[in-house]
């Protein structure tokens, strides 16, 4: 059963590690400052992710100090982030970064919610309870936003009924 826990949290380091990136790769190309720095606050938030992580991983391994679970800070609020001033004048690109930051907080969150089953280590369970809680409020937050973004974009399209 250690093995197959460990094998869990290397696989979801790596999720974490492709979250911080596909951040950092969407804020490198953001016109919008305030957008940008949204999406470096994103990225941060994934690197405490891995930081956790290994920080379990080597509790488990016998490597490190006992994680404290109370000292993680609890998820975001969905509403953390204020999309009013969002640079709308290229929808579909945002739309497009949207869509792939959708695919990956729900890959994300779906993960930590099968994974909590299958382990019998209760602080893995607890960690990984509250890491799917996070990618669900980020989750959350895309998913507002997208939407409306894609109403915005089929209205500029003409595919609008009205």
């Amino acid at each position: 059963m250690k093995n197959l826990t460990l094998g869990y949290i290397k696989q979801a380091i790596i999720n974490e590690i492709e979250g911080y990136e596909f951040y950092r790769m969407a804020a490198s190309t953001c016109r919008d400052e305030v957008i940008k720095e949204t999406y470096l606050s994103l990225a941060e938030e994934e690197r405490k992710h891995v930081v956790w992580l290994r920080e379990l991983h080597n509790q488990i391994e016998g490597k490190g100090n006992e994680i404290a679970l109370e000292a993680i800070e609890a998820p975001p609020s969905p509403d953390i982030f204020n999309w009013n001033n969002l640079d709308r004048e290229d929808p579909k690109t945002r739309l497009s970064v949207f869509g792939i930051a959708l695919q990956l907080e729900k890959a994300s969150y779906e993960f930590y919610k099968k994974v909590q089953g299958e382990v019998d280590d209760e602080v893995v369970v607890e960690l990984f309870k509250i890491l799917e809680s996070w990618e669900r409020v980020h989750y959350e937050t895309f998913d507002k936003e997208y939407k409306l973004l894609k109403e915005q974009w089929w209205h500029d399209q003409g595919f609008a009924p009205f």
